[in-house]
């Protein structure tokens, strides 16, 4: 039981955060299952983008806005009337929490106020899916995976906003939505890569800039343990999760999503992979910059999302990587990135 396309075709989707890295494959992969996309984000950065870079923006509704803004919000729930909302508008680096505290909970977590309230006052949505972190756990720096019912209390500024995230959706799904109206879920995943991320302090956009500029590439924490994944399998699992409680409420409920076992690995070894791939002499060397306190160990127990839907990994960190890799260097090149990103949704979903 994993995504099928099908099920979004001709549906009303709204999806906060649509011009993030996140939010464009999944636009993409919704327009190609023939969904109608009403995107919404507040377009506030102005380096690179993968949004303006694959097109997808002349084949959704896209809209200008802040999740901060209640009162636009409600004007665009109340117009639309969507019948699935997916909430991944966030401010989502750990360092740029610490840098600034107050505006990453003002909108990771009024925001998701924001969004839910909307939510709560058009009865049109059925679904609704917060889209979270794997950050959000009380860590421990434990060996194993954390699972769902582990405590919410993320250590910086941005992890403990998402926490929060968190507990406003329970808050909201018990206070409100106990009729069972409107099904309610998120999901807490693990790192994800793909191409067309340009965002800062990520290891593999890091990688990325040092192989188009010729240099090395810095690696700050060879030896933190992170669940890496694809974003399609990120994506595909967020649809997922979305189309199943929206035809049955009892899937409904918290979700990690996350790859196996294997693919939980030391910054140092991602790294030494995407070495491997790239070639023309690319390395990495070990510099720690003393930046502020991150998790060192962080996996994720996926047991739940595999034994409810019958989910699995589709693509290992190698393929992942080998993806990362192919779609670089096409837009390096000059090519068509969009054609790349949907041979390489098609190829996915293919496995599915």
């Amino acid at each position: 039981m994993n995504f099928d396309p099908e099920f979004y075709k001709g549906k009303r989707v709204l999806l906060t955060g649509h011009t993030g890295f996140k939010g464009s494959w999944m636009s993409i992969v919704l327009v190609n299952s023939g969904a109608e996309v009403i995107g919404y984000s507040s377009c506030s950065k102005t380096e690179t983008r993968l949004f303006d870079l694959c097109g997808i923006k002349d084949q959704i509704t896209h809209i200008k806005g802040d999740v901060r803004d209640l009162d636009h919000l409600k004007e665009v729930f109340a117009t639309r009337q969507p019948s699935i909302v997916i909430q991944m508008a966030a401010q989502p680096l750990v360092r740029a929490g610490y840098q600034d505290p107050v505006g990453t909970y003002d909108t990771n977590v009024m925001g998701t106020v924001n969004v839910l309230e909307c939510v709560r006052l058009n009865p049109c949505v059925k679904s609704f899916l917060n889209v979270t972190t794997d950050k959000v756990y009380e860590n421990k720096e434990w060996t194993w995976g954390y699972r769902e019912n582990e405590p919410l209390d993320g250590y910086d500024p941005y992890s403990n906003s998402k926490s929060c995230s968190e507990l406003v959706t329970h808050c909201y799904k018990d206070s409100f939505f106990a009729d069972g109206r409107t099904a309610i879920s998120t999901a807490r995943a693990g790192n994800v890569i793909g191409g067309g991320d340009f965002a800062k302090d990520r290891i593999i956009p890091d990688c990325v800039r040092a192989a188009l500029n010729g240099d090395d590439i810095i690696v700050r924490n060879p030896y933190s343990t992170r669940p890496y994944q694809h974003v399609l399998e990120a994506v595909c699992a967020y649809l997922m999760i979305a189309a199943k409680q929206y035809q049955d409420g009892k899937y409904a409920g918290y979700y990690n999503v996350g790859p196996d076992d294997r693919d939980c690995l030391e910054t140092g070894i991602l790294a030494d992979t995407f070495v491997k791939h790239w070639g023309e002499g690319l390395k990495w060397i070990d510099r720690y910059d003393g930046g502020p306190h991150e998790a060192n160990c962080l996996k994720l127990d996926c047991t739940k999302l595999k034994t409810t839907f019958g989910w699995k990994p589709q693509w290992d960190l190698d393929t992942s990587i080998v993806k990362v890799i192919e779609w670089t260097k096409c837009w390096r090149s000059g090519g068509n990135v969009r054609t790349c990103m949907d041979e390489q949704i098609t190829e996915f979903l293919g496995g599915n």
